[in-house]
């Protein structure tokens, strides 16, 4: 059987292992991107080698190879957001080895002299980035490929209120044009601006020119964002008072969002859904403990759609979206839910079970209801679902005693989704 070996370069020649050299040295056709093979192309001139690096590519050409020993370069480390593992899995008949390489941030960290065995872990080559302000707030060091996407990484970070963290950036790794620089997340969002050649701005000095292109974050790049207040709680029934309020808006009281958000039972990647969003106290809830998903808040009153994200500021919450409209209309749109909240109907509930259930017909779903017939028709539309009415009374202070005052009845009926 033919032999291949997938080796980790590292940040480059002088980082790959003794192991990964001798593997190079051995094979006797190379594949990996350009860039890769023209950096060790000099140290073994006599090599064939081929710059493809898609998996189906690789895996054609090898079949229709007369040797029998093949490497495939991929950047960084094996095992850190590489490209090894969709080669793996396409070459997966050869039983292709491994060869580990550095990984970006083991060879950045290591740079800047900060341990990273408790930092979060991010790449946001073609995904959402809206992960990003989760893993920030709940952690001292959050490191991220940014994916050519650092302006933006910024810009989120700033519009959740994380503007002054620190961020430390590095371009480059391991070549000649590396540069290490610490900034601030908002200076990070400026970036982009920086991409503008002088000529767009006839007016400005060369030191303004200086100052804004030196601004400029390179496309091959990594950032370690630094926060020093990190908070990974998740809260279950935070006080009402902590919300900003507004008058004629509804908002899920403290006692029924703990039990409620209890017995939606989410994970850090759900894709919830909070329908009848009101305030958004129970969004930010959701959006807390789904802090690697998102959240999706539905609200026919467009007008309130700012008093969510005002909560969602406060919290520092950047994996939610506000939706204007009433359910269902604009739930087809959505990506299929792990989780639903459903606060608020408007006479409308059968309509949006069908569509939650034709998305994910094992959608965890929580629906709370003050009148008998909600109640009555959740039960009928879910069958086995569990109903709970919950009475909670807060203690006043009269005088010299307390007295409770009950709040009104509530029940909560949950299905779906058990395992």
């Amino acid at each position: 059987m033919k032999q291949i070996v997938i080796v980790g370069t590292g940040m480059g020649p002088s980082s790959i292992s003794g192991e990964g050299m001798k593997a190079l040295g051995d094979a006797e056709v190379w594949f990996g991107a350009s860039r890769l093979l023209e950096l060790l192309k000099p140290f073994f001139a006599e090599k064939t080698v081929y710059p493809i690096y898609k998996p189906g590519e690789i895996l054609e050409a090898i079949k229709n190879r007369d040797e029998n020993s093949f490497a495939v370069l991929v950047s960084g480390d094996t095992g850190f957001y590489s490209a090894a593992a969709g080669i793996c899995e396409a070459l997966s008949d050869y039983e292709p080895r491994l060869i580990p390489g550095v990984s970006s941030i083991a060879y950045f960290c290591a740079r800047l002299g900060i341990p990273w065995q408790d930092a979060a872990l991010l790449s946001v080559h073609g995904r959402d980035l809206s992960a990003l302000t989760g893993l920030v707030r709940r952690n001292h060091h959050t490191f991220c490929l940014t994916g050519n996407n650092a302006a933006a990484l910024g810009e989120a970070l700033c519009a959740t209120g994380y503007g002054d963290i620190t961020v430390h950036a590095g371009e480059n790794l391991g070549s000649a044009e590396e540069r290490i620089r610490t900034i601030t997340a908002r200076e990070l969002s400026a970036s982009d601006i920086a991409r503008e050649t002088p000529l767009q701005n006839a007016r400005e000095t060369p030191l303004q020119v200086a100052e804004r292109t030196s601004l400029h974050i390179a496309p091959l790049s990594v950032l370690l964002f630094v926060n020093e207040a990190p908070d990974d709680r998740i809260r279950f029934g935070l006080p009402d008072e902590v919300f900003v309020r507004s008058e004629g808006i509804p908002m899920t009281k403290s006692e029924i969002r703990a039990l409620s958000l209890a017995k939606l039972a989410l994970r850090p990647g759900d894709i919830c859904w909070d329908i009848g969003a009101g305030t958004g106290s129970v969004t930010v809830e959701m959006a807390m403990a789904a802090y690697r998903g998102k959240v999706y808040a539905v609200e026919r009153q467009g007008n309130v759609l700012g008093l969510i994200s005002q909560n969602c500021w406060a919290f520092h919450l950047g994996n939610v979206e506000p939706i204007a409209g009433e359910a269902p209309g604009g739930l087809a749109e959505l990506p299929p839910p792990d989780a639903v909240f459903i606060g608020g109907s408007g006479g409308n509930l059968k309509e949006i079970l069908t569509v939650i259930l034709e998305k994910n017909s094992r959608a965890r779903i929580v629906i709370t209801a003050i009148t008998l017939e909600t109640a009555a028709a959740a039960l009928a539309l879910l069958p086995g679902a569990e109903l709970t009415q919950v009475s909670a009374a807060r203690a006043k202070k009269a005088g010299d005693s307390h007295l409770f005052i009950g709040q009104n009845p509530v029940m909560i009926i949950s299905a779906g989704g058990w395992e």
